[in-house]
């Protein structure tokens, strides 16, 4: 059965069952506590706390997943991978065991055509009830399997729901291990299908074992995950899941570059290398389709590390030409029918796979050098600092240095290298730990504030002022009974037209008046819980709680930040028009007159002049700024764009530029986009591996930057007394002028020193085992005396010494030069 037949087979069974067929979500999950996409329920995780409401109670789906946590399992054994497609059904609180086990068993037995005899089953420890369940469904007890919280208790790897689990294992046969079932060996008894049975809620905690259980979620759900290559290796007959047509034309094609054949499951590291090229290129193909790019941290990170490891292990093939740009390509051709993201980002892939990969060439002949001058200097045993510098300074892999030290029959220190890189990771989290006890005094503080008196009442999206009364007064120490002329302190209000600093835009300002003082808001920031907080200085008077107020924003830089905000949002479009859906939105910083824009992207901007040309021209057609609110879902579905990191509620706010532009934003912007214009870019830059940062200006302040360089250039053209059109040529002819007068005359100075350097030569004195040249030489520079020593002791028999001084300004140079013959000492 061909994956395509086992994808559809799935589908349709649980959408005869009253499922609704869900798409996958991307592998850039929106949810801040996850990295990448690793489970099929993760686009789910709101159901199943009850924070959202699902619009069908049942779900199916085939989802892109990747996990890192085994990779270096992947090529050592026959399952593991680092991308895979999960088929998985859900039940948001409808059905529950006895549905999700007898189904199981159904799809496997009579449609997929398993062998009941050859299905194993583990439950959790304790549940009862599900062998129960699977006793009568007909596997016998001897095939039921308990196991404890490491194996059958599920959970997303971050606090949120969880569940016991009851998992279905195929007996692969003597060939692949042990007898004795799952409990022995994982390998024989190949794991297929996980049955969560979501009902727990998981707090903090060190590891998968040592995380509290909190207490119930809201509902009994249902969350399955069955790995489709393990299940295509078994119906396909085929030993790796490298083999099934998943990966196949990609395992060839590493054959022939090869030139040579996989040597099947021996054992070898051959063998394990063929299977990490071709799985690993796989989910490279994948990641950077769906947005990633390589970076020196995060999910940049991931992807950078497969990368490496696919080069690495293709070198240990002996395949030294570039290789995964064609690997990659592979994998394209193959499931992109199926997976239409990989055909349309093809070329992006192939672009940043090169790149890459040349650039990982330059660190593999920079740290092997270095790690070739440390094992000549080594013993028996290369220290653990050296590794550790190699990987933290130069990004030379560890298992790479292990590698290269065992074919020198030497030892690392792994566990010095373990200890290094651990005070380096305790370091960081005891400087975010003291970053964050402060902000959690606040954070308390201001719990306090939201229990008393609630969340602030927003209404600045509709008015610049309000009637409002003043709640709460914050300093340095706490809540304050009042406030005076010159205090700064932040304030809490029941009513607010102020916006407060979130999704890039700065906070709004203006001024608060009481009855009996002013005061100005300098900054707007987010609370918690829908409370604003307002920093202040007391202009004049004195202010205590329970005073009624009234609020007024600065309009006109509320006017400003909002023009900045909307041509955010067309630069966003356009980027991603010009460069590929990649470009996505990684930061920004939209103030009064001015944006900065952080985006993904692996190199330079040539093009920039096109993208601020489509803003403009599309801005000056001036498209209607729409606003309006929906579910989550349905936003989504419409096709807008959700910001990674952003927190979004089940009711979100959406921004409509046009046809050009939708996105999630709870920002300000104007009414009609000729309002956000002109938009001049002034810089494009790296800010990091992947990372590239445009900055801009806005509206006025963007005319006056014009006004501002026109000035320039009429002020260069009447130095060089041309029209304005002709002063960069002129310009450009001046200079060529002066480099060729600098070059003759630096030459003049070489003939100079080097008469001068032949007659002080001439005057050397005799001194045991060579000669001396010392002299005090005048109006020279220190870089001239320099060149006058070397110059002198390069002549001659090379046997002599140059002392050479010269002052000037009250202070003194002294310079020595050794000849590379001389005994002197």
């Amino acid at each position: 059965m061909r994956s395509s037949e086992i994808r559809s087979t799935f589908l349709d069974f649980f959408r005869e069952r009253d499922h609704r067929v869900v798409p996958s979500s991307p592998l850039i999950p929106p949810d801040p506590t996850l990295l990448l996409t690793n489970a099929g329920m993760n686009q789910f995780k709101p159901y199943f706390l009850g924070e959202a409401a699902p619009e069908h109670p049942r779900a199916v789906s085939v989802q892109k997943c990747a996990r890192t946590s085994d990779i270096e399992n992947v090529g050592r054994t026959t399952r593991h991978s680092t991308f895979f497609e999960m088929l998985g059904n859900f039940s948001f609180g409808d059905y529950f065991k006895a549905e999700a086990v007898s189904w199981a068993w159904e799809l496997f037995t009579r449609h997929y055509g398993l062998d009941p005899e050859r299905i194993w089953v583990t439950v959790y420890l304790d549940d009862s009830e599900a062998e129960d369940i699977w006793r009568r469904v007909g596997v016998p007890s001897e095939r039921i399997q308990r196991l404890g919280m490491e194996d059958n208790y599920w959970s997303m790897g971050t606090p949120g729901p969880c569940g016991p689990s009851s998992e279905l294992h195929y007996d692969r046969g003597p060939a692949f291990g042990r007898e004795g079932g799952p409990a022995v060996d994982g390998e024989r008894y190949q794991e297929l299908w996980n049955l969560v049975f979501m009902q727990n809620l998981r707090g903090e905690g060190i590891g998968k074992g040592d995380y509290p259980i909190l207490g119930e979620l809201p509902a009994k759900n249902i969350d399955t995950g069955l790995g489709l290559d393990r299940l295509a290796a078994v119906l396909q007959d085929v030993d790796t899941v490298c083999e099934t047509d998943l990966l196949s034309p990609t395992l060839r094609l590493v054959q022939e570059l090869a030139g040579r054949p996989y040597p099947g499951r021996d054992g070898s590291e051959d063998s394990m290398s063929f299977r990490v090229v071709t799985e690993h290129a796989r989910s490279i193909a994948f990641l950077i389709a769906d947005g990633v790019l390589p970076a020196r941290d995060g999910r940049g990170y991931v992807l950078r590390r497969l990368m490496r490891r696919a080069v690495r292990h293709a070198r240990r093939l002996g395949i030294d030409d570039p290789v995964l740009a064609p690997v990659t390509g592979s994998v394209v051709g193959n499931l992109g029918g199926t997976w239409p993201e990989l055909e349309r980002q093809s070329e992006l892939i192939e672009r940043v796979v090169t790149a890459e990969e040349d650039g990982f060439e330059r660190t593999l002949r920079q740290g092997t050098r270095l790690l070739e001058s440390a094992i000549s200097r080594a013993d028996s045993t290369l220290s653990g600092q050296t590794a550790f510098e190699l990987h933290d300074t130069y990004g030379f892999p560890i298992d790479l240095t292990l590698d290269a030290a065992r074919s020198a029959g030497l030892t690392v220190d792994e566990d010095a290298f373990a200890e290094l890189l651990e005070k380096q990771r305790r370091q960081a989290h005891r400087a975010g730990r003291d970053r964050k006890g402060d902000a959690v005094a606040r954070r308390d503080l201001y719990r306090r504030v939201v229990a008393e008196h609630g969340r602030t009442d927003f209404v600045g999206y509709s008015s610049t002022s309000a009637g409002t009364r003043v709640v709460a007064l914050l300093d340095g120490t706490g809540i304050a009974p009042v406030a005076s002329e010159g205090d700064e302190l932040e304030v809490v209000l029941t009513r607010s037209p102020f916006y407060a600093e979130g999704g890039g835009q700065v906070g709004d300002t203006g001024t608060i008046r009481t009855p009996g003082a002013v005061l100005e808001v300098v900054d707007t920031r987010p609370g918690i819980d829908g409370l604003h907080v307002h920093a202040v200085r007391i202009v004049d008077g004195e202010v205590r709680p329970g005073d009624e107020a009234e609020a007024v924003v600065d309009a006109d830089r509320r006017a400003a930040t909002a023009r900045s905000h909307s041509a955010t949002h067309v630069l966003h479009a356009m980027l991603r028009r010009v460069l590929g859906d990649h470009a996505a939105q990684r930061g920004s910083r939209v103030e009064p007159g001015r944006l900065r824009f952080d985006f993904a992207h692996f190199s330079a901007v040539p093009e920039i002049g096109t993208v601020q040309t489509l803003v403009n021209e599309y801005l000056a057609d001036d498209p209607d700024v729409r606003v309006w609110e929906a579910s989550r879902a349905d936003a989504e579905a419409a096709g807008a764009l959700a910001l990674f990191g952003e927190k979004y509620g089940d009711d979100v706010r959406i921004v409509d530029i046009g046809d050009a532009s939708r996105e999630l934003c709870g920002g300000t912007h104007v009414g009609h986009g000729s309002q956000a214009g002109p938009v001049h870019i002034v810089g494009e830059s790296s800010i990091g591996t992947g990372l590239r940062r445009i900055e801009a200006l806005t509206g006025p302040d963007a005319l006056r930057h014009f006004d501002h360089e026109r000035a320039l250039l009429a002020e260069l053209a009447a130095l060089l007394n041309v029209p304005p059109d002709q002063a960069p040529g002129r310009l450009r002819q001046r200079l060529d002028l002066l480099a060729e007068t600098q070059s003759e005359l630096d030459a003049l100075r070489r003939a100079e020193l080097d008469g001068l350097a032949e007659r002080l030569a001439s005057g050397a004195e005799p001194v045991p085992s060579g000669w001396l040249v010392a002299r005090q030489v005048d109006d020279v520079s220190a870089a001239d005396l320099r060149t006058l020593a070397s110059a002198i002791v390069s002549s001659g028999d090379g046997r002599g010494l140059a002392v050479l001084g010269t002052a000037s300004g009250g202070k003194a140079q002294l310079v020595a030069a050794v000849g590379p013959r001389s005994d002197v000492r």
